[in-house]
């Protein structure tokens, strides 16, 4: 396990300028460091900006917020946001995540917390707190040196300097443990808090599926697959673009297979990953279906994910909390091998996880359609066991204790 050692004269440019980029940024933070810090200010961010009211971040916020309110706390929340019109409770404060903006706000700030990297070229204090959350529990696509050689080196470069600065990365299994140290390329302080984005799956699921059909006007006894592909592009390129794809899903034949094997009224959500959905209002689909709602600019998945009834995905990590909850999850990699050489080798053997997967739609009507539930449960909680899982709906409790541990600590 590595990175990708050799680099063309282009690459080695591109890499140059980003380096003298984070150097000039830099200086921003470190003239920012005229202002004090403030112990009660935390500042958080999703998918480098371009997020939004989400992820991990947003069940920790929260939290924070409760306890601001029952007078227990007296924490100021900034969050950097690529886009204001985004709508975040009022008690936040967004902030057009900006260069001097970001020096002065993580300059002044007692924790930061992120779902993702920060920023290249960011400069923490001694006596201030970062804290990694990831986007991620269980993992199907592979990530930093489990790339291997298909893993960038500036992809890399940026890893190692954010590992560098974190103090506390939140992990919610044995599995996680374990991976983080090649997967994000460090050898700090795995806190077993569990995954707070995880707690609405165990404590809000009766209120998120009645939201999911009121919001979305269906009827009350609507059923609701999660369609959810993951990521391409960004870390894979050196020039970190997004691709849009169309959907090969074919809808109205899912729907009637959901229907045939689970009975009710079907309908199919689908969203985008967050750093897609950012570049694009939808995507196109093979044909149109009343019962197909797009939900990609809905900042938060888990709250979807709560209020839906079955999941399918191609590789996202998604899946696995949507079992957390016992949903009926499957696999629809219609580009294995294309997917593969691009990212590199899986995490998973495919056909050894508890999720029935299909490489075109024939097979994923078939699998719907075959879907044994006693099967499917017997397997999935093995698989939980061995990858050690212990999310129990408090992870959210136990993050705000840390932070104001650390503060306390001044």
């Amino acid at each position: 396990m590595g990175y990708n050692e050799k680099s063309d004269w282009s690459e080695t440019l591109y890499i140059g300028r980003r380096k003298i980029k984070a150097f000039f940024h830099g200086l921003a933070y470190y003239i920012c460091r005229v202002f004090p810090i403030d112990r009660q200010k935390i500042v958080m961010w999703t998918f480098e900006g371009g997020g939004g009211y989400g992820c991990s971040p947003k069940y920790v916020a929260e939290e924070l917020l409760k306890q601001n309110r029952e007078g227990r706390g007296a924490y100021e929340i900034v969050w950097l946001v690529n886009d204001l019109e985004k709508e975040f409770p009022p008690e936040i404060r967004k902030v057009k995540s900006t260069l001097w903006n970001r020096a002065y706000h993580l300059t002044t700030a007692g924790t930061w917390l992120s779902n993702t990297r920060t920023f290249y070229g960011a400069r923490k204090r001694k006596k201030q707190c970062y804290i990694q959350t990831w986007h991620a529990t269980i993992c199907i696509k592979p990530i930093g040196k489990y790339r291997g050689s298909l893993f960038p080196k500036m992809a890399y470069l940026v890893s190692e300097y954010d590992s560098g600065l974190i103090d506390y990365v939140l992990s919610g299994s044995a599995w996680c443990d374990h991976m983080y140290r090649e997967g994000l390329i460090y050898d700090g302080e795995i806190v077993k808090t569990g995954t707070p984005r995880c707690d609405v799956l165990f404590n809000q699921r009766d209120e998120k599926y009645r939201q999911m059909r009121q919001e979305y006007q269906l009827p009350t006894n609507a059923r609701i697959m999660l369609y959810a592909p993951t990521f391409r592009g960004g870390s894979q390129n050196k020039n970190r673009s997004v691709n849009t794809e169309e959907a090969t899903v074919d809808f109205v034949h899912l729907t009637e297979a959901l229907e045939e094997r689970f009975g009710g009224t079907w309908y199919v959500f689908l969203r985008l990953h967050p750093q897609l959905a950012a570049k694009m209002q939808g995507i196109k689909v093979g044909q149109a279906s009343d019962r197909l709602v797009d939900v990609s600019q809905r900042p938060d998945m888990n709250e979807i994910i709560a209020g839906v009834d079955a999941f399918l995905t191609d590789y996202s990590s998604a899946i696995f909390e949507a079992a957390m909850i016992e949903l009926p999850g499957f696999i629809y990699a219609d580009d294995l091998e294309e997917y593969v050489a691009d990212r590199g080798d899986l995490f998973f053997d495919m056909y050894k996880l508890p999720f029935p997967v299909a490489l075109n739609n024939e097979e994923l009507v078939e699998n719907i359609r075959r879907f044994d539930e006693a099967k499917y449960g017997k397997e999935l909680s093995q698989f939980m066991d061995e990858v050690g899982m212990f999310e129990d709906g408090k992870a959210s409790e136990r993050v705000v204790e840390l932070i104001e541990r650390r503060r306390l600590l001044g």
